[in-house]
């Protein structure tokens, strides 16, 4: 008996739906691989360091001890395995093609070693596939490229040799300016003299909600931390910044200005004086941070770790914060859309 023409269709139509969720599948991989966060202005100046965590599959950029940036990668695959260790960026090239693999093209080229060895853009299929180069999104590629400098250290790290800190970072830098891991100071106010020394140092602070600590970085390096008290009726989700500005001109002894922005969530940005009656420091801790406050100086409030507290990356979450901007969106589909190349 022949099947009715109206069964045949709702069969035919069927196999055609479940033929575009298959192909849709790894479309949208493929476009969650490529998400990153960039967030140069939480720390417009300073050092940058950069931690490339193989376990994760993530890359992560601070600047004077802020995170500013965290990006997928894709790392060598089994045989040919990124080396971790501690390096500096040796060379940098906008356009660049190896000269082991037949000249395939290696975009915004920061070279580690000098045997093969270094960050690019490249194809990200979601898991380790490089042979040794860390692969990173292409726009993401762009942007580190136009922040870092030769010289500039670069972590890589992996779960079975690394200090967990290390290998799951969080809004602080968990490396120093040489790449060594960062221990936490034992006193609740302990300000290095070397960088007091040094009054145009930029200044970062940072406070984690979930930590109950925060953090003061100068010149990229960790030189204060203290407990803070949260007073309960404000709500602090998400990722505010703010920034001081200048003071006013003939008005030294005026209370400095500052600007906040909301980075991440949703909901007002309090002001400053809403903010210090809701996050409360020590008043001896207090008196030193003022002392230390310049123009420019950021202020980052988060309710992510703030340093080495996460038993998981939780981090990475900010790759799923919607923070790419339409043009980086516009930018990823036109490069998906082009030839693929094989990349080191």
């Amino acid at each position: 008996m022949t099947a009715p023409t109206s069964v045949l269709r709702a069969v035919a139509q069927g196999v055609l739906l479940c033929l575009l969720l298959a192909l849709a599948g790894p479309a949208v991989a493929h476009r969650a691989a490529l998400d990153y966060f960039w967030h140069p202005e939480l720390a417009p100046a300073g050092p940058l360091v950069i931690v490339v965590s193989l376990d994760e599959q993530q890359l992560y950029a601070y600047r004077n001890g802020v995170a500013i940036g965290v990006s997928p990668i894709s790392s060598g695959k089994p045989g040919y395995e990124t080396p971790t260790g501690v390096y500096t960026i040796l060379q940098k090239k906008r356009q660049h093609y190896s000269n082991l693999y037949d000249d395939a093209p290696m975009p915004y080229m920061q070279r580690l070693t000098w045997d093969g060895v270094a960050l690019h853009a490249g194809s990200l299929p979601g898991h380790a596939a490089s042979h040794g180069c860390v692969r990173l999104p292409p726009a993401f590629a762009s942007r580190l490229y136009g922040a870092t400098r030769r010289g500039d250290v670069v972590v890589v790290a992996d779960a079975r040799v690394s200090p967990a800190t290390v290998v799951h970072p969080s809004a602080v830098a968990p490396i120093d300016l040489a790449g060594q891991p960062v221990m936490l100071l034992g006193s609740p106010f302990e300000a290095d003299p070397e960088q007091d020394a040094d009054a145009d140092a930029p200044v970062s602070i940072v406070v984690s909600t979930t930590d109950g600590m925060a953090y003061v970085l100068r010149n990229g390096r960790l030189v204060a931390h203290a407990p803070v008290t949260l007073v309960p009726g404000l709500s602090l989700r998400g990722m505010l910044l703010y920034v001081m500005g200048a003071d006013r001109e003939g008005d030294a002894s005026a209370q400095p200005r500052w600007t906040g922005y909301r980075i991440l969530g949703t909901g007002p940005v309090p002001d400053p004086d809403q903010l210090a009656r809701h996050v409360q420091l020590s008043q001896s801790f207090g008196r030193g941070l003022r002392e230390m406050l310049r123009p420019g100086t950021t202020v980052l409030v988060t309710d992510l770790p703030g340093y080495g507290r996460a038993p998981h990356p939780v981090y990475g979450a900010l790759l799923q914060s919607g923070s790419v901007k339409p043009a980086d969106r516009a930018e990823r589909t036109k490069r998906s859309d082009s030839k693929r190349l094989t990349h080191p």
